[in-house]
């Protein structure tokens, strides 16, 4: 279980990132869901060990995190939003030299570790291929072997799909699954669908708040009668902003599809829809920017 209590992180110039962050992270997939400049990665690296937070505690088991982080770095699998490798080495060499950095000091243990860990995330077949000539999946793929030298009890994952073709986006995910039955795996993005399919808890960061935290299913039942659609024509879209409590606006065949929340029919044309993870997320966002 990995616990932070009141984790709260102030740059220099001021700006707050992470505001009282309160979490408790059992074993299994972990979803942390946030737009762009929510305090996700800020969140990450600081869990990470990569900086130490202004306040507040983090705890995986019995370690201290902020007073012991060499103690986590010896159970932490780590795949950043960008990580940084050679791009003319081979991704065998490459992962031997990581393992090598990781204390695997036997060439014979090292050897069984990185061709286990390529054929894990199926790189086994270019293993003698420079990284530069990596699509992003594979690189992504890599970057899972990489965190994952020396049997990590915790790993987190930063925006690991962005920008991943859908078959690449499958690949991965289904590998996240695998992994993620016997350790705790924090699965950081901002793509809904990613939390939807893989994560059986997850949380809502915004303005570098905890904003919403549950079971996906559970969130979902909860907005149940309560989100209503309409299509409408795109000129309308300002006036409708101004009189509902609009969550989310999409475009199907030149219109644009609005969904607001409300807690009884609003008449007007508008249908009531089975909610989402997408209307949980959305209806979260926009009350945290009125509360702001």
């Amino acid at each position: 279980m990995l616990d932070l209590n009141d984790v709260s992180h102030v740059y220099g110039n001021g700006t707050r990132a992470l505001d009282h962050v309160t979490l408790s992270i059992p074993r299994g997939m972990y979803g942390l869901l946030g737009p762009n400049g929510a305090g996700k990665s800020t969140l990450m690296r600081t869990i990470a060990t990569l900086q130490t937070p202004t306040e507040g505690t983090i705890r995986f088991g019995d370690v201290d995190v902020i007073r012991e982080p060499e103690q986590l770095r010896r159970v932490l699998g780590y795949l950043p939003q960008d990580f940084g490798v050679y791009p003319r080495v081979s991704a065998y060499d490459m992962l031997d030299h990581m393992a090598v950095l990781k204390g695997i000091s036997r060439a014979s243990d090292r050897k069984a570790t990185v061709g286990s860990l390529l054929q894990q995330v199926n790189l086994w077949s270019v293993r003698k291929k420079a990284l530069a000539g990596f699509s992003g999946g594979m690189r992504q793929r890599f970057g899972i072997a990489q965190a994952l030298i020396g049997n990590p009890e915790l790993i987190i994952v930063d925006e690991p799909t962005a920008g991943l073709d859908p078959e690449e986006r499958n690949r991965f995910l289904n590998l996240l699954v695998e992994i993620g039955e016997n350790v705790v795996v924090i699965l950081s993005t901002h793509i809904v669908e990613d939390v939807a399919d893989l994560c059986p808890r997850m949380a809502v960061l915004a303005a570098g708040r905890i904003q919403l935290e549950g079971a996906p299913l559970e969130l979902i039942r909860a907005t149940s009668g309560r989100i209503w659609m309409k299509v409408i024509p795109r000129a309308e879209l300002a006036a409708s902003r101004e009189r509902y409590n609009l969550i989310s606006t999409r475009l199907f065949a030149g219109r644009t599809v609005i969904h607001i929340l409300a807690e009884s029919d609003p008449g007007e044309g508008f249908t009531s829809v089975e909610g989402g993870l997408e209307d949980v997320y959305f209806s979260t966002l926009a009350q945290s920017r009125r509360a702001a």
